[in-house]
């Protein structure tokens, strides 16, 4: 297992860590609280924050021609400016995160899938968007990893979180260090992840690796951050990635027998088709370079972008009887 940064995130505080929701609940959330293990959490409740109580009524965000409202129907109330003040404050303040992980749905934290109200008093849905602190986050860290805890249910989605999390977490490291070194070791150990995202955005990073000493370490950092966000922004697709892995297998597909070169080509088309959940292909590569001790190989992060646990599988438990109807 590789030696991981801890990501450092913002998290709604419902989502585990308080009682502070409309009702006086808490959210159970497994995820978050298994990447606990792993990173460090803030946490925050933007409808408190503005002296909303526990429990409160219900706000909801309504469109007054074409005006977005934070309103109260018990109350009458527009929360919207209150609102407004306290995410550019907070947002200013918080600084040196890798992402957030919000209460989706929320009118106040969701980023997507947020019931936007066609009057104040309509009972009538006119659309979906982001509640307000959802959007000032997006707007202000719009390269960072943000997602809400119902779309992180979708593996695929979580996947792409964790990966981009922990690389950017990694990365936070190199700009602290500020060592040419670090950052010739990140791009090198980061190779085959890049390729599989972007091979346009791999080529560019290498020359601003390559050209970090005339162009100055704090030049090069900027511009490699840049390009980097740029590349991990949306998921690999299949054939890249799959592209990644075979510049893998290359490396070492001499030293297998026929049987093992089929079963590794059965398996990656087992990926591609969609039969087979990546995590299977990452898994097989990764025993055949540890198989043949190749250093290099061992370091890429694409074998292992984020801690094996957090992408859990359902579980079965071993004394209920699943054939009893």
């Amino acid at each position: 297992m590789r030696d991981f940064i801890r990501p450092k995130l913002v998290a709604s505080k419902c989502l585990g860590f308080a009682p502070c929701r409309w009702n006086a609940q808490i959210i159970s959330n497994d995820f978050v609280k298994l990447l606990g293990k792993h990173a460090d959490f803030q946490t925050v409740c933007p409808e408190v924050e503005i002296g909303l109580g526990i429990p409160r009524n219900p706000i909801r965000v309504v469109d007054d021609h074409g005006r977005l409202v934070l309103y109260q129907p018990a109350t009458g109330k527009d929360f919207s400016k209150p609102m407004e003040e306290f995410c550019e404050s907070y947002l200013k303040g918080v600084g040196g995160v890798d992402g957030f992980i919000l209460k989706g749905s929320s009118p106040s934290c969701g980023i997507k899938n947020v019931k936007i109200y066609s009057g104040f008093e309509n009972p009538s849905v006119k659309e979906k968007g982001s509640g307000f602190f959802g959007k000032a986050v997006v707007d202000m860290f719009p390269d960072l990893a943000v997602e809400d805890d119902e779309r992180l249910a979708n593996v695929m989605i979580r996947e792409h979180f964790l990966t981009k999390l922990f690389t950017i977490a990694r990365f936070r490291e190199v700009q602290m260090l500020r060592d040419p070194a670090e950052l010739v070791n990140f791009h090198s150990d980061n190779k085959f992840l890049l390729m599989a995202f972007s091979q346009k955005e791999l080529r560019e990073l290498g020359h601003i690796v390559a050209n970090q000493k005339k162009a100055g370490i704090d030049e090069a950092i900027r511009s490699y951050r840049q390009r980097l966000m740029a590349a991990i922004s949306r998921p690999p697709k299949k054939g890249s990635m799959v592209n990644a892995l075979m510049h893998i297998f290359g490396y070492f597909s001499e030293k297998l027998s026929s049987q093992e070169k089929k079963f590794f080509m059965d398996t990656i088309d087992g990926y591609r088709s969609g039969k087979m959940p990546l995590i299977v292909s990452l898994n097989l590569t990764r025993s055949l370079v540890t198989r043949f001790g190749i250093d290099y190989l061992l370091r890429q992060t694409i074998l292992e972008p984020y801690p094996a646990d957090l992408l859990s599988f359902p579980t079965y438990d071993e004394d209920r009887d699943y054939w009893h109807f």
